[in-house]
């Protein structure tokens, strides 16, 4: 695998006369590699990505992770996309730090590297981040939560990514900020766990394992009344199993993604409240960025919020939210 890397970066170097020219006279080349193919919020970026290479007369490569974690397939994709002369890859990372040594060695054949969605870890690794601040949409369904309970005693189970990402702790951690508990700030990848996260578990933001997870917190603590999840196949499932243990009417859950499914969901009551982002951005402004380098040879740098909307079914005063017809019309996935 190294050496394979070590000829084609000699081949690229005497291919290319300086990062502004590369391809300046020909169509850009612009990678894409994400965690999944069959996650829908990936789904959609990857159509974001073909439409704007389309408008832009770019050429898009894609590629992806067997399943999320998934570094070794990543790694692999990166190769294919640099023989395939992509001089810009965008990655959504399936282990934040593992991929870095792959990321370094693409930038020192001239690839600019745009992380979508997910840092790399440390985040100066990529040239750019393109992404939701993850932290701010874990304090609006804090916030959210704290004000529909009411000012009743909580007693919490969060259903989390798995250990060591940077997305999950910063949801998680901005959640319990949101909330008013003792939390992390947004650099710290440990999960904060006050006193009234009474239960966590690792649901890989799969629907099945949410189920799983929440039916095991059940059986730990019965009296659980709020439910973070860290995105919405992980709360369908935490309700299901509420819903099995006849509690769903007793417990509100908040989570985070803003896709089609999780939206109707909010409409249906299934979850209380999400924080919507915005995959297709992402993929079209790394793009843009892709194809500004191809001409020019100037690199986009540092950190570009791309923006996220509380998405609620019932208002709440000093909350600000908007409602489930602006989230649908906003949403990714089948609708």
């Amino acid at each position: 695998m190294h050496r394979n890397l070590s000829a084609l970066a000699a081949a690229i170097a005497a291919l290319s006369f300086g990062a502004g020219t590369a391809f300046a006279a020909g169509e850009p080349v612009i990678g894409l590699i994400t965690k999944t193919e069959t996650n829908p919020f990936f789904v959609k970026m990857k159509e974001g990505a073909a439409a704007e290479a389309k408008a832009k007369g770019a050429k898009l490569l894609s590629g992806a992770g067997k399943a999320d974690g998934d570094n070794a397939g990543q790694v692999t994709a990166i190769e294919n996309m640099i023989a395939g002369g992509a001089k810009t890859i965008m990655i959504t990372p399936n282990d934040s730090k593992a991929i870095v040594p792959a990321i370094k060695k693409a930038q020192a054949q001239g690839v600019m590297f745009i992380a979508l969605d997910s840092p790399a870890d440390p985040a100066d690794a990529t040239d750019a981040l393109f992404a939701t601040n993850n932290y701010t949409a874990g304090l609006l369904i804090g916030k959210y939560a704290k004000a529909a309970l009411g000012g009743k005693p909580v007693k919490i189970a969060t259903l989390d990514l798995f250990p060591g990402h940077p997305v999950g702790a910063q949801r998680h951690n901005g959640f319990v900020q949101g909330f008013g508990l003792k939390s992390f700030d947004a650099t710290i990848n440990e999960l904060a766990k006050p006193a009234e996260i009474v239960c966590s578990a690792d649901s890989y933001g799969d629907q099945a394992k949410g189920q799983t997870a929440m039916e095991n917190c059940l059986q730990k603590n019965p009296d659980i009344n709020l439910v973070y999840t860290i995105n919405e196949p992980a709360a369908a499932g935490a309700f299901t199993a509420l819903k099995s243990a006849g509690k769903e009417k007793n417990v509100i859950i908040v989570s985070v993604d803003g896709g089609c499914e999780g939206i109707k969901n909010v409409g249906a009551g299934v979850i209380a409240a999400t924080s919507q982002q915005y995959p297709l951005k992402m993929a079209s402004m790394g793009v843009d960025a892709g194809v500004e380098y191809a001409k020019t040879g100037k690199k986009v740098s540092g950190y570009t919020d791309t923006g996220v909307t509380l998405i609620a079914a019932k208002p709440l005063v000093g909350v600000d939210s908007t409602n489930v017809k602006t989230g649908t019309a906003l949403c990714w996935g089948k609708k």
